[in-house]
């Protein structure tokens, strides 16, 4: 129906883009933002088998890609709108926190929460950074494969690992149940692509919507949230 906009948007951005939606259908008064959030490569898989969607938001630029190379998504509608980086987090009570990617392959680590590379960004931005230090063997063995990036946070937050890789703006949200460890070091930028969809049946809302995310208005929610500008 007109005035109806569908987001598939990182479950990184699910804050965010709630308070996002909210501005903008107060902006925007008769529409209404149905958000959907997962790993990005969950939301492309359901794109791909026809979901109704009409704008899409990724945590990485692979995952933006493979929709453009699918036809989900147009090379001219798509726009980076926010960084973001990627750190280890531990339990809030830990008495000894990892300081470096090093100290996960130590024997005092048992278990780290990292987001199954092959669909989830932040999986990906991991592995790449445990291989680039020729730790990825050692930390693959001792590894709790989440879905997501939200539920790497939750395994650190109850205590059922040791460690686990999420972004910063995840670390934040929760800061009395973990702490961060240290920031890893990648060199690649972890920047979010936002466009909207070709099979949308509201390309005018969605266009609208992009607009108000990269507005000065949605860069202030996103900041809030501790996203960097791209």
């Amino acid at each position: 129906m007109a005035g109806e906009l569908v987001v598939s948007a990182a479950a990184s951005l699910t804050h965010a883009f709630k308070d996002i939606a909210q501005g903008f259908e107060s902006a925007h008064p008769g529409s209404k933002v149905l958000l959907n959030f997962g790993a990005s490569g969950a939301l492309l898989q359901q794109m791909a088998k026809g979901a109704p969607v009409d704008v899409f938001a990724s945590a990485d630029q692979e995952t933006m890609d493979a929709a453009q190379q699918q036809g989900l998504v147009r090379a001219a509608d798509r726009q980076d709108f926010v960084r973001n980086a990627l750190v280890v987090v531990a339990p809030i009570d830990a008495k000894a926190p990892p300081a470096a990617l090093k100290d996960l392959a130590a024997p005092g680590v048992a278990r780290v929460a990292l987001a199954l590379p092959a669909s989830v960004p932040v999986g990906r931005y991991a592995r790449h950074a445990l291989e680039a230090a020729g730790l990825w063997g050692a930390v693959q063995t001792k590894a709790v494969n989440t879905t997501n990036v939200r539920q790497s946070l939750d395994y650190v937050a109850r205590g059922e690992v040791d460690a686990g890789f999420v972004y910063a703006t995840d670390a934040a949200l929760i800061k009395d149940k973990v702490k961060t460890a240290f920031a890893v070091p990648l060199d690649r930028a972890i920047l979010y692509p936002i466009a909207r969809t070709a099979a949308s049946g509201n390309a005018t809302e969605a266009a609208a919507f992009i607009a108000y995310v990269r507005s000065p208005a949605g860069q202030a929610v996103l900041a809030r949230y501790g996203f960097l500008k791209p």
